[in-house]
């Protein structure tokens, strides 16, 4: 009974509803394409994924200095059953389109384009050969 409050509790917020919208849409999500979207702090959104990951709707993993996200392949039996109910009633709202519609637009952009800028100046001036610091 305390694994389905817990399961339940991790739906009762807009950002993790607007969060598992994007995931449901694409396969894996970098959390600076996530935060680009819903124009919210990385904090705030890494907060919420770990609220999903703990629910265990999300699982993440790292590359580079940034963590991606997916839909768990390994949901529970409930969770599984209210993924199509999520699909249906998240994805026809408002603000899950907008969030879609800004998704589309980074998708032709390079993953975490601001870690690579700011990677690329950190080098810049540096000796061939030196190591990453």
């Amino acid at each position: 009974m305390e694994n389905i409050a817990l399961l339940f509790q991790s739906l009762d917020d807009q950002t993790r509803l607007r969060l598992l919208a994007l995931l449901l849409q694409a396969e894996e999500l970098c959390v600076c394409d996530l935060v680009a979207v819903l124009k919210l702090p990385q904090s705030t959104v890494s907060r919420q994924l770990a609220i999903l990951k703990s629910a265990g709707w999300v699982k993440g993993r790292r590359g580079g200095a940034w963590n991606h996200y997916s839909i768990n392949a390994s949901l529970e039996p409930v969770q599984q059953f209210l993924v199509p109910v999520l699909r249906n009633f998240l994805l026809v709202t408002d603000t899950a389109r907008e969030d879609l519609r800004r998704l589309r637009e980074r998708r032709g952009l390079a993953c975490c384009p601001e870690a690579v800028k700011s990677k690329k100046s950190d080098l810049e001036g540096r000796d061939p050969g030196e190591g990453e610091p």
